[in-house]
């Protein structure tokens, strides 16, 4: 393993991480109806989401979903429908009215923000193969456990820091007020993005 080697690894991430899907438009939701400190939690959440992947794609995760695709489809299946889940709850609270994020109680604990993430990614199957398309196209098979700590690590800080950037923009004084004006119209939208998101998943 190389420096170069190493960095494009990171990079390839990165771009996977930026690129829009379920758990963005989650974290944009929470950031602008509960405020950063909730949606910092659940940035935490993905990341550690992410760790799971990665390092079942490590150990060759990947190679088991290929010679017992039952298993993906399974997978597959109930992301698709945690995320139906969740859609599902965005439409039915679509008209309430948001809480203050500077209350004293808080909508969403920061532990309930965490494990809400690590679910929502960890239902999701496809970072696996991500995951594991590139670590078995890129990482040697000789790789020392220093380098491969410091992958994990890194899709870590990926996944964590975009996010963190996804909830302090939405949580800003301008974006909150704009989703509390419009809040049932953008949570509609916004859920069925992720109930489409979720038949994506469970039906390819």
């Amino acid at each position: 393993m190389t420096t170069a080697l190493f960095l494009s690894i990171v990079a390839i991430h990165l771009a996977a991480a930026i690129s829009p899907g379920p758990s963005f438009v989650v974290s944009l939701r929470v950031a602008a109806a509960e405020g950063f400190g909730v949606a910092s939690a659940l940035a935490l959440g993905f990341g550690l989401g992410a760790v799971l992947w990665a390092i079942a794609a490590m150990g060759g995760l990947a190679l088991v979903f290929e010679f017992l695709p039952q298993l993906f489809t399974a997978l597959k299946i109930v992301g698709g429908l945690f995320l139906l889940y969740i859609a599902l709850m965005m439409w039915r609270h679509a008209k309430e009215p948001i809480s203050q994020p500077d209350t004293t109680s808080a909508p969403r604990s920061a532990w309930r923000a965490i494990r809400f993430g690590f679910l929502t990614f960890a239902t999701n199957p496809k970072p696996a193969i991500f995951f594991g398309a590139v670590f078995m196209g890129l990482v040697p098979p000789d790789t020392s456990l220093g380098w491969k700590a410091g992958i994990i690590l890194a899709v870590f800080l990926n996944e964590t820091l975009w996010y963190l950037f996804v909830a302090r923009v939405f949580s800003l004084a301008r974006a909150r007020a704009a989703y509390t004006r419009f809040k049932a119209w953008v949570d509609r939208t916004f859920g069925t993005l992720i109930a489409l998101f979720g038949l994506k998943i469970a039906l390819t």
